[in-house]
């Protein structure tokens, strides 16, 4: 397969599992092995192309980070309260992620433990929707800084490749009082400033491993990867308002399943 094709399959991955709690990066880890495309530099192209599914999301909620710069007086999400919130969701990640990069890259980017997460990630799935947590907060402009924090935490789950960082935050927001479509939302918000840093620092730590001529494959994988995710993005949100987390779940399972059971060893 030509490097350019690969950054449409692996684009559309990427855009398609980005926002949903199934794994993109896990996702990306199956693809890339199956299509040959692995190593260092796949790795860091997988990283890189998450910039296309941020744009994505920017131009879908373009208003509240609008109104994150331009506060706006009824919107307590906005403003220096809201920069705070998606600080304070970004930092617990952040910094373990920056303590523990070569370890993850070094040792959890493999087929097996991304199955592993996949199936944990189902089973946490599963116990969260079992639960009865009483809904508190219905509205981006209800949510606390406790909350944003709490979710924050939640966040360091995915990761570990094929743990979700989607599902880690929907799962971590219901369990603290968000209800599903609050969860759901504050997950791709809170994406943007995690994800365009995590990915900043991977081409600046992996800049060395590009040429000029990796530029249009990079290009390719952005673009559909964007479009991808402007897809999944308004269907998932439209869904998980009428049904529970389960289906993605059972997905997971299978796909975990599948992994163990007909992965070359």
């Amino acid at each position: 397969m030509t490097e350019s094709l690969a950054a449409v399959v692996l684009g559309l991955v990427e855009g398609a599992t980005e926002f949903l709690p199934v794994s993109s990066t896990g996702h990306l880890i199956l693809v890339g092995h199956l299509i040959g495309f692995t190593g260092e530099k796949a790795d860091s192209f997988e990283v890189i192309i998450q910039l296309g599914a941020i744009l994505a999301v920017v131009c879908l909620y373009w208003q509240r980070f609008w109104w994150l710069i331009s506060p706006k007086p009824l919107h307590a999400f906005s403003g220096f309260r809201g920069l705070w919130m998606l600080f304070l969701t970004s930092l617990p990640a952040g910094i373990v992620g920056l303590v523990a990069r070569k370890y993850i890259k070094a040792h959890l980017f493999g087929p097996t433990t991304v199955a592993l997460a996949l199936a944990v990630g189902a089973l946490m799935i599963f116990w969260v929707e079992r639960r009865k947590v009483r809904d508190r907060y219905y509205t981006l402009d209800e949510m606390t800084p406790g909350l944003a924090l709490g979710i924050g935490c939640f966040q360091c789950l995915s990761l570990w490749p094929g743990f979700s960082r989607s599902a880690a935050t929907i799962m971590g927001g219901m369990l603290l009082g968000a209800k599903r479509g609050l969860a759901a939302e504050y997950s791709f918000i809170a994406a943007v400033p995690l994800m365009f840093a995590a990915t900043l620092y991977d081409f600046y730590k992996s800049a060395d491993l590009y040429t000029a001529d990796d530029l249009g494959v990079l290009a390719i994988g952005f673009v559909v990867s964007f479009i991808a995710a402007l897809v999944a993005v308004k269907g998932f949100i439209v869904l998980v308002k009428r049904v529970s987390l389960r289906p993605f779940a059972w997905y997971r399972l299978a796909l975990a399943a599948a992994v163990f059971l007909f992965w070359p060893k």
